[in-house]
């Protein structure tokens, strides 16, 4: 590796404008909540076709947001149903507003829920006399499971859907329309890490088209505080002589502080503006993968692109039968690192986190199981180079022969 950069499986992309961005705003008069925090939200409901747009502060937050301003009662009947095939924030962002999580099966090659993964889950959680209340599909590498199906399918169970689109800012789902702007979501979440397609260095957003649970959002978002007149309670605190006082606010429900700061967001706004140039780096190098892993193994694919949608490739992820290849997946990673290529598992499945494991000891997902055992996520970010791919394909058939 001497003389050479490592390539991780990702990163970010920063430009000389991304930077005078967030230079201005530290010269000027907004740190925290500031006009790019509106600047921005208004930029990604526009692109995603949502009437609204919350930020925050990651991810995981906007994950814990948009479960929260559902308000659903933590009576230990009612649950959510989560692709085991995801990060842990999906399923532990469920328990932390009081919801039991019910673990569906994945597609063995997509990592996906389908409708039959999602019929047995909803079943399973009847079974264990729970409540289904909210399905969590999550958007996995860019691709979109079929939204279409799991929200009829969900509809007749009683429960909504929220997106986890941290993946897929930017995909076009089958049925023509942007992630993050569903008409069959209530709220899609999405995350601004340094990894994914924009970066915010920390960063997440919840869209929605309901004005209420918009609403709720913000409010939640500042530690669950209101100052809009019309819903205060404690009317002998709240006015003076008919009228507001200026200092007065109040409480109704417990929130979080999970705002994002100005500098975040005219990052945020920056690399907005890159998006569809991200994207198309994204979808060629994606394209090269696939034919140069082709002819580089019989034991190796890269993950199948899903019909009749464009995705918005995050990760670039391998299957490989290791067992026919006759190497472990460890030896794989650690040749990989010894020629200077970064490599990735997303993801272990949650159903086997011990945490989870203990809820439900009993519980097989073999399609999960299956995609686990193969799956291997390869460099991918938009300043990837021709080199750089040439190195890790390189790198990559030098491990599966086994040779150091």
């Amino acid at each position: 590796m001497t003389g050479q950069s490592f390539l991780p499986y990702g990163r970010q992309d920063i430009s000389e404008d991304d930077i005078a961005a967030v230079s201005a705003v530290l010269r000027g008069d907004f740190l925290t909540t500031g006009p790019m925090v509106d600047a921005f939200e208004a930029a990604l409901a526009n692109r995603v076709g949502a009437a609204h747009a919350v930020v925050c502060a990651n991810g995981t937050a906007a994950l814990h947001l948009a479960l929260a301003a559902l308000q659903l009662e933590a009576d230990g009947r009612n649950c959510a149903i989560v692709p085991s095939i995801t990060f842990v924030a999906t399923a532990n962002m469920a328990r932390a507003v009081g919801l039991e999580v019910v673990f569906a099966d994945t597609d063995p090659d997509t990592a996906l829920i389908t409708t039959d993964t999602l019929a047995v889950a909803l079943e399973r959680a009847k079974q264990a006399g729970l409540t289904p209340r909210v399905v969590l599909p999550v958007h996995f590498a860019g691709q979109s499971p079929d939204m279409d199906a799991l929200a009829a399918l969900a509809a007749t169970e009683g429960c909504v859907i929220i997106d986890d689109a941290a993946h897929a800012i930017g995909t076009i789902s089958a049925g023509g329309y942007p992630v993050g702007g569903s008409p069959y979501a209530v709220m899609t979440c999405f995350s601004f890490h340094p990894v994914k397609t924009i970066a915010m260095g920390e960063g997440g957003a919840v869209t929605t088209q309901d004005p209420a649970l918009a609403e709720a959002l913000r409010r939640l978002r500042g530690h669950g505080l209101t100052r809009d007149p019309s819903c205060f309670e404690n009317t002998e605190d709240a006015f003076t002589d008919g009228a507001a006082n200026p200092w007065y606010y109040e409480m109704p429900e417990i929130g979080f502080n999970y705002r994002a700061t100005d500098f975040q967001c005219a990052l945020g706004l920056s690399q907005m503006k890159r998006l569809d140039a991200f994207i198309a780096r994204r979808t060629a190098l994606i394209a090269e993968y696939d034919e140069r892993l082709k002819t580089l193994s019989q034991h190796i694919t890269l993950l199948p692109q899903q019909p009749a949608q464009t995705p918005a490739w995050h990760l670039a992820v391998a299957l490989i039968d290791f067992a026919a290849a006759g190497i472990s997946r460890a030896a794989v990673m650690a040749i990989l690192r010894s020629h200077g290529v970064g490599s990735q598992v997303h993801y272990i499945p949650v159903h086997r986190q011990p945490y989870y494991a203990r809820r439900w000891p009993d519980l097989t997902l073999p399609g999960a199981d299956r995609y686990y055992q193969r799956c291997l996520s390869l460099p991918l970010y938009p300043t990837l180079t021709a080199e750089d791919m040439n190195r890790v394909c390189l790198a990559l058939t030098t491990a599966l022969r086994g040779q150091p």
